[in-house]
């Protein structure tokens, strides 16, 4: 069962989205006829996981409640090209809102079809894909609830719901020792540790640190990060995952592999909207 996108954040977005391409109004579709009814169907060009109907429904629906988006296509079904929708409504909210509707829908179908590819490659091993905060700016509820429609699992979400040292926090602070020994009090949330070398999880592992991220770490060094952890820290490997890459390192018995491709290096899904008039 995939969790629901909060329906307010879904609102925001389209709302954003809307009143960054209409602005003042929609100048072309001001010559439709204001009662002309129009209908439509929603092709998709190519075979792809479906993820995004929220953001699409929302998107007329802010424009006029008298439209209707009827799917045939599932959310997260695995789904071939030809119609996955169709819609019904007053011309001038379709027309003005078609654009938006498909961006969504776009761009969170190649998040999922991309993470759906990912899992079933490591589908073998005992890792999980995860995404990272390399999300489009103000789309990352859309963007992390399309990782879990393709399959996956989300990071956290922000800065306010773990702690998670970077190098660059690790040298604010003094090293990883000196990281750790700050949040004794701070239990209550994930607190991850990335590390750069065995060295530096040895020095995370002595530290106590529960959740370690192995950054771009080698084939070799990542089994012997394995070895040393395995039942002492959960192991994250990120860096540089492609699908090449990938099952590879999921094999050396990581907990998790991170991979923020799925959220920034998406090539979006082919949809395009045919209308015609009614009657």
């Amino acid at each position: 069962m995939i969790e629901p996108p909060p329906l307010t954040a879904v609102l925001e977005d389209a709302a954003r989205a809307l009143a960054e391409d209409i602005g003042p109004g929609d100048l072309t579709g001001a010559l439709v006829d204001e009662s002309l009814p129009l209908e439509g169907e929603l092709h998709l060009r190519e075979p792809a996981v479906l993820a995004g109907r929220p953001w699409f429904d929302a998107c007329f629906r802010l424009l006029d409640a008298r439209v209707r988006v009827d799917w045939l296509g599932r959310e997260g079904g695995e789904t071939e090209a030809g119609i996955v929708a169709r819609i019904t409504g007053p011309a001038r909210a379709i027309l003005a809102g078609e654009r938006t509707a498909i961006n969504f829908l776009q761009l969170l179908s190649g998040t999922a079809t991309a993470t759906r590819r990912a899992v079933r490659l490591v589908a073998h091993t005992k890792a999980r894909v995860l995404d990272t905060r390399k999300t489009l700016p103000g789309l990352r509820v859309a963007q992390k609830y399309a990782t879990r429609v393709g399959g996956g699992e989300n990071h956290r979400r922000g800065l306010y719901d773990a702690i998670m040292f970077k190098e660059n926090h690790l040298a604010a602070l003094g090293g990883i020792a000196a990281a750790l020994a700050r949040v004794e009090d701070r239990r209550d949330v994930p607190v991850v540790v990335e590390v750069e070398d065995l060295d530096e999880l040895e020095a995370a592992l002595v530290g106590g640190a529960s959740w370690i991220l192995l950054d771009d770490f080698s084939l070799e060094d990542l089994r012997r990060a394995v070895k040393r952890a395995t039942g002492r820290a959960r192991l994250e490997a990120s860096g540089g995952m492609d699908e090449s890459r990938l099952v590879a390192v999921a094999e050396t018995g990581v907990d998790v592999v991170s991979i923020g491709g799925l959220t920034k290096h998406v090539r979006a899904v082919d949809f395009s909207l045919r209308c015609h008039r009614v009657g």
